[in-house]
């Protein structure tokens, strides 16, 4: 089958490791499901993937087929989504927590890819309301930005979130997730694009990046890491919380404490979400009649420009490949 694959991991030149070709059929085992994908959906998982950056000591398993998140049809034509968390058999508590999880691509071959096997819990039939294209993109960025605003931020309605980075997959989910549930959104970005796109999608005021805000907020959901954790600490109000999801700018910050104790900040890491979460969110999502941002279309075969372009920071939205 047709398959877009990591052959080797290159942590200086990603594409280099970039693979478009036949690779096997996977292997469906007792209690999965084998999915037709007609679209799965490129993260910076993928980038990371290439760069073999990994949080689980095991390594990944090269070459590996690459993709997280994807929809498609069961061998009897039932449209799914793929909910990509996966871990121990017997685990019954919240699946991030699961001190085995893993999603796609890290242990067994992911979704850009004619077919993949997955747990029957994880192939999700399509709700009504809902596209295929549309659910193709809620597995990871999605998925993560709903959590952390609804299960970590502890904002209620009307309060204010303040979004770092504008145009990213994960930026937009939390701009217009956010802004159908009340919340009032800012944003920061370096490009006045960017910013165009936030206000597009629902943003109530943006601002250059690193900028001073006009007051603290509530709560700030921060993806961007190094270059933008110190604004992130000064933009949060007290008693407020920081919730941070990523780190495309790098991953060590410097942190001093006692503004934490005297403001009494909570600061939390947020990853993806349960698998009841991501139901609740396409729920939300088709009940709000949301249309996730969406940046570009491309049949599979052209994988290699779509990478090319996150590699070089030239995405906004999410890219979807198609079958």
């Amino acid at each position: 089958m047709f398959a877009v694959y990591a052959l080797h991991a290159d942590k200086d030149d990603p594409l280099s490791a970039l693979r478009l070709g036949e690779q096997p059929e996977p292997e469906v085992r007792e209690g999965w499901v084998r999915v037709k994908l007609s679209h799965a959906t490129l993260n910076r998982h993928d980038l990371f993937t290439l760069r073999g950056i990994t949080s689980h000591r095991e390594g990944i398993p090269f070459p590996i087929i690459m993709g997280n998140d994807g929809a498609g049809t069961l061998d009897d034509g039932t449209p799914v989504v793929i909910y990509p968390v996966m871990g121990s058999d017997d685990w019954r508590d919240d699946e991030t927590l699961d001190p085995h999880w893993h999603i796609f691509s890290e242990f067994v071959p992911g979704t850009f890819a004619d077919y993949v096997a997955v747990p029957k819990r994880n192939a999700i039939v399509l709700p009504e309301g809902l596209s295929t294209l549309n659910a193709s993109v809620l597995g990871t960025a999605w998925l993560t930005a709903y959590r952390a605003l609804f299960t970590k931020s502890n904002l209620e309605p009307g309060e204010t979130l303040l979004v770092q980075g504008a145009s990213g997959g994960m930026a937009t989910a939390l701009i217009q997730l956010g802004h159908a549930a009340g919340f009032e959104i800012w944003v920061t970005s370096r490009s006045a694009a960017s910013r165009a796109l936030a206000e597009r999608l629902g943003a109530h005021r943006t601002f250059d990046a690193n900028e001073p805000l006009p007051r603290k907020v509530r709560a700030v959901v921060d993806n961007i890491g190094t270059a933008s954790w110190s604004h992130s600490l000064a933009s949060v109000a007290r008693g407020g919380t920081v919730v941070v999801t990523g780190g495309t700018t790098g991953m060590h910050v410097e942190l001093s404490l006692l503004p934490l104790i005297s403001g009494q900040i909570t600061i939390c890491g947020s990853i993806m979400g349960t698998l009841q979460d991501m139901k609740n969110m396409m729920s939300f999502i088709a009940g709000a009649g949301i249309a996730p941002e969406i940046g570009n279309v491309l049949p599979m075969e052209r994988a290699e420009e779509a990478f090319r372009a996150m590699w070089e920071g030239r995405t906004h939205g999410k890219t979807v490949f198609t079958r």
